[in-house]
């Protein structure tokens, strides 16, 4: 038995002989809060059990936040963030600072005139063109590749990665036990000193990311149609890796300019969890995290999404594998209803032996795959309630929708049962320990959890919200969300060879 497995096992036994809430006070002698001066937050909790330590930078800003024109800047930077800083990438940072301003200002000249709408002159275009990159290989002499990638790594550090979302960008890998302070100074300077070295090569590896994920993949540009079609005032219209004509466009000067706007300490939330001792692991990381210069939280105003009053559809003809979706508006993560859609999403989708799974793959024996889920494209604004269904072949995407649709009707018109109630909530329980049975997740959940509610017992907390979920609190949510004029479907249709290349010429 694995080491983890007996740490779940472990885990499973406290819920269930002693209640979340008292594993909750359990917790809470291990961890430890504090917000530094500058209004950067850090959650410890100690856990000695092996020499090592994990952490997950939360920066609390994603595509949501891309200015309307340059939308792709969130991620962008998280790319950037592994670049190095002023010490770390650079044989001579002061030469290539001057360096990198010249491409910038030969940058900008370029875009005057590639984007003017009249009178292009398209020989000075390419001279203009030459210019810039002239700049970009000038630059490049003075940097040191992946270098703060081989940092970590030579010094012990694993699962070195990052990510981006509508909502958030965040950091993390783990450390060694005795190399807190190495982290402490790498972490931080990334985020007090970056550099935008090698950027217009990093975009080019963006673009080539979008044309992979989304322009040459069905299910990427089903997707991505399919949130534009559901989404049209909010935020959450717009794609996390960027509209093609805006990544063919920002600057480093805009991932610079998008940095000192969000990249502050009151925007920024640390967890740490593992071999640490607070008593010596705090003054580490307020020597180092507390250089970064304060200023206040951006504006968080965003435009609402009005009501949706009537069924929105995206018909894609494809040569590929048919797919169906269907998803309906729902609040924000801090409805009093949030537990109640988690339920129902277990209810439909968790396993063998959820509604979707049997009606759809087991015994109908129409689909390859079906489930539902909340939080698409994010949970940190309203967002959608989403269910989908692969046909298996001589099956189709109408027969999906009449298939979905039959059990929602039945969420809508009875109750779930006695043991499905109780099976939501035992299942509930055993996720939170899950998530808490290792460092990386326990560290992960510490910071999204204190950035989303400002306090991290909420994680605890979410367990005793799905305890109180009744079978009526189901049938109104499902009532009340799963409603015709509220619904977003999208479908690929498998295309004839004939249709796909008559789709190709218009």
């Amino acid at each position: 038995m694995s080491y983890r497995t007996i740490r779940i096992l472990t885990l499973l036994f406290l819920f269930s002989a002693r209640g979340a809430a008292q594993d909750l006070a359990t917790f809470e002698k291990h961890t430890t809060l504090k917000k530094l001066p500058n209004g950067l937050t850090v959650v410890i909790y100690e856990r000695p059990e092996a020499p090592v330590f994990s952490f997950f930078t939360h920066v609390d800003a994603g595509s949501v936040q891309d200015p309307l024109d340059k939308t792709g800047l969130a991620h962008m930077f998280e790319h950037m963030a592994f670049k190095g800083t002023d010490k770390i990438g650079t044989t001579n940072y002061a030469a290539e600072k001057v360096a990198l301003q010249k491409v910038e200002d030969a940058y900008a000249a370029y875009l005057r005139e590639r984007d003017k709408r009249l009178d292009r002159d398209e020989a000075k275009l390419k001279q203009l063109e030459k210019a810039w990159k002239d700049a970009i290989a000038e630059a490049d002499k003075y940097v040191r590749p992946n270098e703060f990638g081989q940092i970590v790594e030579a010094e012990g550090g694993e699962g070195l990665n990052a990510f981006t979302n509508h909502d958030e960008t965040a950091y993390h890998y783990s450390f060694p036990a005795n190399r807190l302070e190495l982290w402490a100074y790498l972490e931080s300077e990334r985020f007090l000193h970056p550099v935008m070295r090698q950027f217009y090569d990093e975009r080019n590896v963006v673009i080539e990311e979008r044309r992979m994920r989304t322009d040459s993949n069905p299910i990427g540009r089903l997707l991505e149609q399919f949130q534009t079609a559901a989404f049209q005032a909010s935020e959450y219209h717009r794609p996390t890796v960027g509209w093609m004509s805006d990544l063919n466009s920002f600057s480093a000067t805009d991932a610079d300019r998008f940095f000192h706007e969000y990249y502050i300490p009151s925007n920024i939330v640390i967890g740490l969890a593992g071999d640490l001792k607070v008593a010596e692991a705090m003054p580490i990381i307020e020597k180092y995290f507390g250089r970064i210069p304060s200023h206040d939280k951006p504006d968080e105003r965003n435009t609402v999404e009005p009501p949706q009053k009537s069924e929105r559809r995206v018909v894609l003809q494809e040569m590929s594998q048919p797919l169906y979706v269907e998803g309906y508006h729902r609040p924000d993560y801090l409805s009093k209803d949030d537990a109640v859609y988690d339920a129902i999403a277990d209810l439909m989708s968790n396993g063998r032996t959820s509604r979707l799974y049997r009606a759809l793959v087991r015994d109908k024996k129409i689909a390859s795959d079906s489930a539902g889920f909340t939080g698409l494209p994010g949970s940190k604004y309203p967002h959608l309630f989403a269910f989908y269904a692969f046909p298996i072949p001589g099956h189709t995407p109408q027969e999906m929708e009449q298939a979905i649709r039959a059990e929602l009707e039945r969420l809508k018109k009875e109750d779930v049962s006695d043991e499905e109630l109780k099976m939501i909530k035992t299942r509930a329980r055993a996720s939170l320990v899950r998530g808490l049975a290792d460092n990386a997740g326990l560290a992960q959940q510490l910071a999204i959890y204190q950035t989303r509610y400002d306090d991290w017992r909420e994680l605890f907390r979410s367990v005793d919200r799905i305890e109180k979920v009744s079978k009526a609190d189901i049938r109104r949510v499902a009532n009340q969300t799963f409603a015709p004029e509220n619904r977003t479907v999208g479908i690929i249709e498998t295309a004839s060879q004939a249709a796909a290349s008559k789709g190709g010429e218009q």
